[in-house]
């Protein structure tokens, strides 16, 4: 019988403006009844804040580095990557508290040597505070993110990925998934060093919403293993669990407008980089189902802002996508460096170094 496999936590930060709930994420981590091996906060390009975090995390036995490559998540993950010593490698946001028990459930189907990623689920904490244009009840779901369940704070919303959360749709039991979500993840460290680490070209930079940075690593991974003949797993874990704390201006219609565009900008950054046909997979489901039936129920129920947040996201998110299939919009995209290389010496089986190892 295999051993557990031991596990690297990286926490990613940039703004002392969270500072509370890096705090948060930090001690959750250090509650876990199975510890990590290491525990590491990559600051993103703020020398005030790698002060402030060396002083307060490096006597608790926590690693702090500074982002080693371009600007944003995934910079500073790939910064991570490159240090860690663990089998696996696991991601944790900086506004995200993990509940006990999250780390063994995140790391119990590894004991299955085909699973390479597993990720868990994020239900959101929203703003106790009431402001701009979300009239709700302190702590409640806003209108402008519907769920079939407002009141219930662990409950799934259709629209839950525009603030990083599970949203409905996804399984609610262990299953296999074409990707995982940033904000609850985890990844076999030899994943990273046979097809590299995240692509920093389509990574959140500071508030800028792009991303699918986790969508575009989780599908190159898959055909890379395949094109080697090797099969692997992608396994969403719904009871590693953690708390995504929302910040007021995300539950405002701009923030769904811009979220919602960006959306679409970065699948289509992904479909250039791993074909529209994976790219699109789960999302065409989700479009042809998910969303109709949220809309209906909104709209009998009354609530037609509700109905209309659902056809505007799926608006801003298709014309978001439109435009970054346009020729040059994505021009600056790339593989990262290991994968290049791979391609382009005719062998996608033989391992490379991670591109965060620079």
């Amino acid at each position: 019988m295999s051993s557990a496999p031991t596990a690297t936590v990286v926490i990613c930060v940039y703004t002392e403006k969270r500072w509370d709930d890096i705090m948060a994420a930090v001690d959750s981590v250090g509650a876990q009844d199975v510890p990590a091996t290491e525990t590491v906060v990559v600051v993103d390009h703020n020398a005030t804040l790698l002060s402030r975090a060396l002083e307060e995390f490096g006597p608790r036995g926590v690693r702090v580095l500074p982002n080693a490559h371009r600007q944003g998540l995934s910079g500073a993950r790939n910064t991570a990557i490159a240090q860690a010593s663990s089998d696996v490698v696991v991601f944790l946001d900086d506004d995200a508290a993990a509940r006990p028990g999250w780390l063994a459930a995140l790391l119990a189907p590894y004991a299955d040597p085909a699973v390479a990623a597993v990720g868990g689920v994020a239900h959101p904490r929203w703003p106790t505070a009431i402001s701009g244009t979300a009239a709700r009840v302190n702590g409640d779901r806003p209108g402008v993110l519907p769920g079939a369940e407002p009141a219930d704070r662990d409950a799934t919303g259709e629209l839950d990925w525009i603030v990083g959360c599970t949203y409905t749709g996804q399984p609610t039991e262990q299953a296999e998934v074409r990707n995982l979500m940033g904000c609850n993840m985890s990844f076999r460290r030899e994943v990273f060093t046979r097809v590299g680490g995240f692509a920093e070209d389509i990574g959140r930079i500071g508030r800028n919403p792009l991303g699918c940075e986790e969508t575009e690593l989780c599908i190159r991974a898959r055909q890379a293993y395949q094109r080697a003949g090797d099969a692997i797993r992608i396994v969403f874990e719904p009871r590693a669990v953690v708390d995504h704390r929302v910040s007021d201006d995300r539950i405002e219609w701009a923030y769904l407008r811009r979220r919602s565009w960006a959306e679409g900008l970065s699948k289509a950054a992904v479909s250039k980089l791993v074909g529209s046909d994976d790219a699109l997979a789960t999302e065409r489901s989700y479009v042809a189902r998910v969303l109709p039936a949220a809309v209906v129920r909104e709209l009998r129920a009354g609530r037609v802002s509700s109905a209309a947040a659902v056809v505007t996201a799926l608006a801003f998110t298709s014309a978001g996508y439109v435009r970054g299939r346009l020729p040059g919009a994505t021009a600056g995209v790339r593989l990262p460096a290991a994968q290049t290389q791979a391609r382009s010496a005719g062998s996608p089986s033989t391992p490379a170094r991670p591109a965060a190892g620079g």
